[in-house]
């Protein structure tokens, strides 16, 4: 195993390289020498260092196009979300559910280009890029609300890497439970756990989760959205063909009726109205992608970075946090490794993992997450940073507009929030850990 020094800053400012162990390495970037260029050119490391870094002095990442930035998009919503809308049409009707979901849709539509056209602070073409959402904010709005900001928006990544542990596991219990199902013609109920699913998909994770770059694949986001295209296709195909069985659309205009047996008990009044504000949760869920728009990086590589970036430059001497070294695999080439990267990863999902295992309630959990991203990632914060870069006057037409819609969605949240916190004590009720069967 082969030791690497510390990768070099993202910047160069006021023009100053700033000395690291490799930097000949980095100078070395696209100085092959070519047929028109000049001996100064060759010799001048700032001319070499332009080729490697943006207009505002960042490293280049790799340039997305329009249809991958789509993919990530449509990967975003065609998420773990979608396995919960079924649910939620049949909790809100036929009347209610559609309207509510495409409310949602021209809600989130508008406020995420609202958030798009502050991915540059000041001018719109040739300000300085915001990378993050959080650098969005601390552009705009600064002060106590980027640390707002931070909290919500990583608790909800992780938040939301627990969501997709659980629909995983019952995703592939679903498959297993389908088999047996045809297997005994109906007459096996097929009670199985969900544990084993989770523990092999958690495992899965940690593997992933150690390769270097891994949002920087440029295949993976056609990828992910080919495979939410496909079961989202499977999905709708399966319900035709239900309907085509039963030779009629079952379900009403009203939602699922007061005193209907279900698995968590017979439904009163005052659970049907639970029921309805958590489905607004879980369409809120579905449809969510601000926090990964800006940063168009897979999910959960955000906390990532943020937690090795802030420990890279707390200890920013510390081996153990900042040094990679290389180990020789046979027939795949050199892997870099970092041993805080290691632990800190792994110890994240086997957290994640633990915490679907204790609660394995995924419409639950879904409309929890709704709800609480929904209002303050994806309303609040946009509409904020938005008058602010415009500068949009207080109590202008426009900003009495932005100031309704946004407290209409604050209500909703709220309604999702209590809806799904009532879900999950129901739930608790007849839960035993690590027991849980379907």
């Amino acid at each position: 195993m082969l030791p690497r020094s510390r990768t070099l800053p993202p910047r160069i400012n006021d023009g100053t390289i700033e000395e690291r162990h490799d930097i000949r390495h980095y100078l070395q970037v696209e100085s092959q020498p070519k047929g028109h260029s000049s001996e100064t050119e060759a010799i001048n490391p700032l001319a070499n260092y332009s080729k490697c870094f943006d207009d505002d002095g960042r490293l280049k990442r790799m340039l997305g196009t329009f249809w991958t930035a789509t993919s990530h998009i449509i990967t975003a919503v065609i998420g773990s979300g979608v396995l919960s809308l079924a649910w939620a049409i049949a909790q809100l009707g036929w009347v209610a559910g559609p309207a509510v979901m495409i409310l949602f849709a021209f809600v989130i539509l508008y406020t995420s280009n609202l958030l798009s056209q502050c991915y540059r602070s000041g001018d719109p073409v040739t300000g300085p890029r915001n990378y993050t959402y959080m650098d969005a904010v601390k552009a705009n709005l600064g002060g106590g609300k980027v640390t707002v900001c931070g909290a919500i928006q990583y608790l909800n990544l992780f938040g939301t890497a627990i969501g997709y542990t659980i629909a995983a596991s019952v995703s592939m219990m679903a498959i297993k439970r389908s088999n047996c199902f045809h297997k005994s013609g109906g007459k096996d109920p097929c009670h199985m756990s969900s544990n084993g699913y989770m523990i092999a998909f958690g495992i899965t994770e940690i593997l992933f989760s150690q390769i270097p770059d891994f949002d920087q694949v440029w295949w993976l986001s056609i990828v992910a959205a080919i495979m939410s295209f496909t079961y989202s296709s499977v999905g709708l195909a399966l319900g035709i063909a239900k309907v085509a069985e039963n030779g009629s659309i079952n379900g009403s205009m009203t939602g699922i009726s007061i005193g209907t047996a279900t698995k968590a008990g017979t439904v009163t009044s005052t659970q049907k109205i639970w029921r309805s504000m958590q489905a607004l949760g879980a369409i809120a869920f579905a449809y969510s992608y601000s926090i990964i728009l800006l940063e168009i990086q897979v999910y959960c590589q955000p906390l990532f970075a943020f937690v090795e970036k802030w420990s890279a430059q707390k200890w920013p001497k510390s081996d153990f946090i900042t040094a990679e070294y290389d180990i020789p695999i046979p027939f795949c080439g050199i892997y870099q490794i970092n041993f805080f990267r290691l632990i800190w990863r792994t110890m994240f999902v086997v957290l994640t993992t633990i915490i679907a295992l204790l609660m394995p309630f995924f419409n639950d959990v879904v409309g929890l997450l709704g709800a609480f991203g929904f209002w303050p990632l994806t309303v609040y914060f946009p509409i904020e940073m938005y008058i602010s870069q415009k500068h949009i006057k207080r109590w202008s037409s426009r900003w009495i507009a932005f100031q309704i819609l946004s407290m209409a969605c604050l209500v909703i949240s709220i309604a999702a929030a209590v809806g799904s916190v009532a879900g999950v004590v129901l739930e608790l009720k007849t839960y035993k850990p690590f027991k849980t069967s379907y």
